[in-house]
Order: structure tokens, then sequence, then C-alpha cells
């Protein structure tokens, strides 16, 4: 039996959860607080609608659906036990953005896939060629300072700038749509990845959740799930390399910020990844959320403001440091995934997200839209009232 309470953080009885169900009805609005799980569609009928509440959100009332260690949870590949809940995506209509080339070691890996234009082989040559020039420097510079801008001339001149290096080091942020709404997959979904991909990975990661106004509400564990050799063949492939069917997992709930747990909880944690292949291949790393090279607050702020509204809100990964280089089947090939993989991020207080991966045209398909959201919450009579 899986329970929720397993997939949680260690200290999830202290914790406030905003999260999804699947029900007969259909995709509801649940609330975690002081161990037990509560239907709050009466409250909000949206993940969206009730982070735009605000602060009265962590004392939101609802039908009680029982304690968190005694509720059983579905998984897409396991054959799960009567009444077992399936837990979606903590976010609907919010938009789905991602921050990328956040991390020093993540800006080397971009500039790789450029230069080897996808190709595997070369990728490994290049890696060292590259590493010793650059890592230290990027590490310690800040984006968009004079010492960044020194930098930048220096690499010019070397013949070493890159598009991606501009992003990790210059004053503008690469932020770019993931996932159209309602299209990201929850705990224990099936992941995709394009059945023509030859080099793709996970991306471990954070992802901070905010209010239509941009305040920070929470945040939750995401794989934003990465075609290394789309993107290193163009940058213009960034929409095929990124945004395809159950690319985007967050989850398994959204942690809301409150006295207990706050930004500064966000940028000192550690998130761990380990994929267990059919083939027994095990793959293991951590990312230090301290070693982000823009803070979350902001990223956020070059998300929304005077150029661009989110009247739902948005959920935003803040990306990863780590880049699988473990060769998995030939020397200097580094890894890939293959079908049957189970990848958990994972991190102390957000708990466990965990997902198996197929390819995108063999994922559930993506059907249910706004129009059959709306329909279903109108049929339902969530909407009566609704802010």
């Amino acid at each position: 039996m899986r329970r929720i309470s397993d997939c949680l953080g260690e200290d999830w009885r202290d914790a406030v959860l905003l999260g999804r169900i699947q029900t007969d009805d259909g995709p509801t609005p649940v609330l975690a607080r002081g161990g037990r799980l509560f239907d709050i569609s009466r409250f909000a009928p949206t993940s969206a609608d009730a982070i735009a509440r605000g602060s009265d959100l962590l004392a939101a009332e609802g039908r009680d659906l029982g304690a968190l260690d005694d509720l059983d949870y579905a998984t897409e590949w396991e054959d799960a036990p009567d009444g077992a809940i399936r837990l979606l995506s903590p976010v609907d209509l919010q938009c789905v953005k991602a921050a990328g080339v956040t991390f020093a070691i993540s800006a080397i890996e971009r500039v790789i896939e450029e230069r080897a234009g996808g190709d595997l082989n070369r990728a490994r040559d290049i890696r060292e060629a590259l590493k010793e020039r650059v890592g230290a420097d990027l590490a310690s510079v800040s984006p968009g300072s004079e010492g960044a801008a020194r930098l930048k001339a220096a690499l010019k001149s070397d013949g070493l700038w890159s598009q991606y290096l501009e992003v990790a080091i210059g004053p503008d942020a690469e932020v770019f749509t993931k996932a159209p709404i309602l299209a990201s997959v929850g705990h224990g979904a099936m992941i995709g990845v394009r059945s023509d991909s030859k080099w793709n990975n996970p991306e471990p990661e954070i992802a901070i959740v905010c209010g239509p106004d941009g305040r920070l509400a929470g945040a939750a564990l995401g794989n934003d799930v990465n075609l290394r050799d789309f993107e290193g063949r163009s940058a213009l492939l960034l929409g095929k390399a990124k945004d395809n069917n159950a690319s985007a997992a967050l989850g398994p709930f959204i942690r809301l910020f409150d006295d207990g747990f706050t930004l500064d909880d966000v940028r000192t944690a550690t998130v761990s990844l380990r994929v267990e292949g059919e083939d027994g291949f095990v793959l293991e790393g951590e990312s230090s959320m301290s070693l982000i090279s823009r803070d979350p607050e902001d990223l956020a702020g070059q998300t929304i403001g005077r150029h661009h509204q989110y009247p739902d809100g948005f959920a935003l990964y803040l990306g990863t440091m780590f880049a699988p280089i473990d060769d998995r089947d030939r020397e200097g090939q580094g890894f890939t995934h293959k079908p049957g993989d189970v990848v958990r991020v994972s991190s102390p207080r957000l708990g466990v997200l965990e997902n198996r991966v197929t390819t995108s045209d063999k994922a559930a398909p993506w059907t249910f839209g706004v129009s059959a959201l709306m329909r279903n919450l109108a049929a339902r009579g969530l909407l009566e009232g609704a802010r």
C-alpha cells in the first residue's frame, strides 16, 4: 500500500498543503492540515482560485476526507487498492513557466549541448575543454553585475561565448512557458519523452507557485523533463524540447508558506534525484538551492510585472544544477532515459515526486482542457458565488 503520508515531507503533520485529487465528480482541490485531508471545492473550485484567496487559504474549511496516514494513493503503473486516491498536479489554471540556466553547472551543460549539436559522441570532449575554463568563474559571478560583464568580455575574446552564458550571467533570466494550463501531471503519473529523442534527462527542481498579484504562495517539487538532443540542435527548438505530452510533473502538493515554512527554506533546500531503470541502472544526484545564481524572488519578478500578467497565477520551475552525465550504455555517451525508468525527486520538507517514464505518444493523452473543466465545475454547482 502507498499511503499519502509516505510521499510528504518529514514534518508533514505541521505543514499546510494544497493539492488536487481526481474524484468521481471531477478534479477537486484539497487541503492537508493537521494531518488530515479536506475537500475545499466549496471554498475554492480550483487551485488557482484557492491561491488567489491569499492567507484565508491557510484556515480554509472543507469536507474531511480522512487522516493522511490512512489514505492510499494510486499510481498509473501499479494495481491500487479500492478507494485509492489519484493525486493530480497541484496546479490547474495557473500557467506553468520555467527558468533555465540558473545554476553554473547547467550553463556549462547547455553550452555543451549547443556545441555538440545534440550529438552525444561529441559532448564528452567539449565538456572537458569547457569545464576548467568556465566553471569556477561562472560560479562566483552575480548575474548582471560588473564582474559578469568582464567575464562576458573575456569569454567572447576566447571564442567561448554562448547564448546560454548570456542568460546565466547577463541581466535577463531565461523564463519560458513549460506547459499549457491543465497539462502538467502529478505524483504517481507517467511522464513522457518524445519517442524520436535519443538524448534526454529528468530535471529535478523546486517550483514556486504565485498568485495573480505575483505573491509567492508556496513551493512544490517538479520534474522539468528535457530533450537535450532537440535543444542542442537549436535553441529555437526549445518548445519541442520542453513542451510535450506528460513532460511537466509537479507535486505531490504545494507546501504553502507560513510561519513554519518560508521562502528561506526554499533558498537552502536540497533536492535529490534517483532514477531506477528496468535494466538495473541506478542514477543518483543532488542539487543545492543555495548554489542558485538568481534568487527565487528575482525570478518571479522577471516573470510577472507591467510587461506580463497572470490573472490566474503561475507556477515557476526554478531550474536545476543537476545535468546527468553518468554513462548508461556505452562509455562517453552519458545518460538518457529508457521507458520504464522510475524517477524520484525529493526534498526533506517537500516530500517525494515519483513518476515513471514512457514516450509522450504512449502517455495518456491530454484531453481535459479549460472548457471541460468549466463545464464540470458548472455542473457541480461550484462556480456559483466563486470569486
